[in-house]
């Protein structure tokens, strides 16, 4: 089961408009570096529902997803 999880997200825009996610701030403060940016895409989550910018991203050496939909920016974290 998974939740959709808003996030804070430090990123980088340069002065052509591109964005790069640099940090994600989870909700209990929590700060985790973003390692690597692999791919972004339009795309929906599948697991929570919800459709926009895709960011195939590295954290702690492990392979996710970040969302940016209209502003805001989730990930899909897993129920405990």
């Amino acid at each position: 089961m998974y939740r959709k999880v808003y996030v804070d997200v430090i990123l980088r825009q340069d002065k052509m408009g591109s964005t790069r996610p640099l940090r994600v701030i989870w909700e209990d403060g929590r700060v985790y570096e973003v390692e690597r940016l692999l791919y972004i895409c339009r795309a929906a989550s599948m697991k929570v529902g919800g459709y926009g910018m895709r960011y195939t991203v590295q954290i702690c050496g492990k392979e996710t997803y970040l969302f940016e939909e209209d502003g805001r920016w989730f990930v899909e974290a897993h129920e405990l």
